[in-house]
């Protein structure tokens, strides 16, 4: 049995690795900050420290005797990191960077670091881990330094890493009463409100989304297994690219919802065809995609329905606003 330590076990992805941690018989702890975490979403069982990633001392203390670190904790928002650089970049690089530290210091067997398909950018499609990142974003930009410090700190200090490089998760648990991310909760959460969503320039950017339970089965191994160490590897999958208009369609059906989406100015730096390879995961990790998107969003709608549709929070700053600002954001409109 290990001692696992998960940044952000209150929010989406971390709890999730903490469920399976914990099934799988090993301890497990966690901090979140609370910014985007959830209380419901702490498993029973997981030691909790609420604790922000940024504090070193915090950090620290509360990873004390883990083997395994999994960072998960982010500020994951690739659209609002360009009005909002400062809080987006401070909870990317400077939390990532404490997080390794702390994780060193107390000798930590292996760190496993989520890191973000924002990496590649307007890379060419299918993204491959070989290629040069090309960051379009402060949020990108930030992930990409965040790798360069893992890298370096961990070589020099003989920390075992793997950097994980999930893409457009769904699934249960996943906040979707938050305005600034997570397309497909976003617009399930409107329209199970009977209300238009919004779709940002003509709807042909292409995505592959990643149903949670399929990403799991890998990230599980990356923190045991040999064959991955000092590697980046894509986790999700690459067979059912859809549109932001297919996505809207798909919702629809799902939830039953009649009416049609609202269009307005395409954001920039979005990257218009994200979709990554997922043969580096198929060789070393096994990986198989077992959920379809159909599946994914029936199970998201039920969970949804389950809790409860829920009113937009505006939890975040808005730092610069200009005549690119989305209007959404600046005035509310969700």
């Amino acid at each position: 049995m290990a001692k696992i330590f998960v940044t952000g076990v209150a929010g989406f992805l971390g709890s999730h690795i903490a469920d399976a941690m914990l099934a799988a018989g090993h301890e497990v702890v966690g901090n979140d900050n609370m910014l985007g975490g959830e209380d419901a979403n702490i498993p029973a069982g997981v030691k909790f420290y609420e604790d922000d990633c940024c504090d070193f001392e915090c950090m620290k203390s509360d990873m004390r005797g883990a083997d395994i670190v999994f960072h998960c904790a982010a500020t994951a928002y690739e659209g609002l990191s360009v009005f909002s650089p400062s809080v987006v970049s401070r909870n990317i690089m400077d939390a990532s960077v404490t997080v390794f530290s702390a994780a060193i210091a107390n000798k930590v067997k292996r760190i496993v670091h989520c890191s973000s398909m924002a990496r590649y950018g307007a890379a060419v499609p299918p993204f491959q881990e070989f290629y040069e990142p090309k960051p379009q974003d402060p949020y990108g930009i930030a992930k990409v330094g965040a790798e360069h410090m893992l890298r370096n700190l961990c070589t020099v200090h003989g920390i075992e890493y793997v950097i994980a490089v999930p893409h457009n998760i769904i699934g249960p648990k996943q906040k979707y009463d938050d305005p600034f991310r997570n397309v497909a909760s976003i617009m399930m959460n409107l329209m199970l409100q009977g209300r238009s969503p919004t779709i940002y320039g003509d709807g042909s950017q292409k995505r592959c989304f990643s149903f949670v339970n399929d990403c799991l089965s890998c990230l599980t191994k990356m923190a045991f297994q040999d064959n991955v160490v000092g590697e980046v590897i894509n986790i999700g999958p690459d067979e059912q690219p859809i549109t932001i208009n297919g996505l809207f369609a798909e919702i629809a059906s799902v939830v039953k919802f009649n009416g049609s989406p609202i269009y307005r100015p395409g954001r920039p730096q979005e990257v218009h065809i994200a979709l990554c390879s997922s043969n580096k995961a198929r060789q070393l990790l096994n990986y198989e995609t077992k959920t379809t998107l159909h599946e994914g969003l029936c199970t998201m709608a039920s969970a949804m329905r389950a809790r409860g549709t829920r009113p937009f929070n505006y939890h975040l700053p808005l730092e610069i606003i200009t005549e690119k600002t989305p209007r959404t954001w600046v005035e509310r409109h969700f």
